[in-house]
């Protein structure tokens, strides 16, 4: 497993773009499967990472972050609690 952690959650802001929230993400932090949908007042992000705590500090950056979910694919894999 190239990325460990399922990286997941909410941005509530304002003037938010879903474009330039992918770009800045691919050009800036190494994962895959990244998904950024929704509008300019919320985001949900799901992303494969190896470093979350990046991503979640750039995306509280651009306003309130929550339901944040975490999750160790690789524990998951071997049948534990992620």
């Amino acid at each position: 497993m190239e990325y460990r952690y399922d990286t997941q959650l909410l941005i509530e802001g304002h003037g938010l773009d879903e474009d330039d929230i992918h770009d800045h993400i691919t050009s800036h932090f190494k994962g895959d499967c990244l998904l950024v949908v929704g509008d300019e007042d919320l985001i949900k992000l799901h992303y494969h990472t190896n470093e979350p705590w990046l991503v979640l500090e750039y995306c509280a950056s651009l306003g309130e972050i929550f339901d944040i979910v975490v999750e160790d694919m690789d524990r998951q894999a071997r049948g534990l609690k992620g």
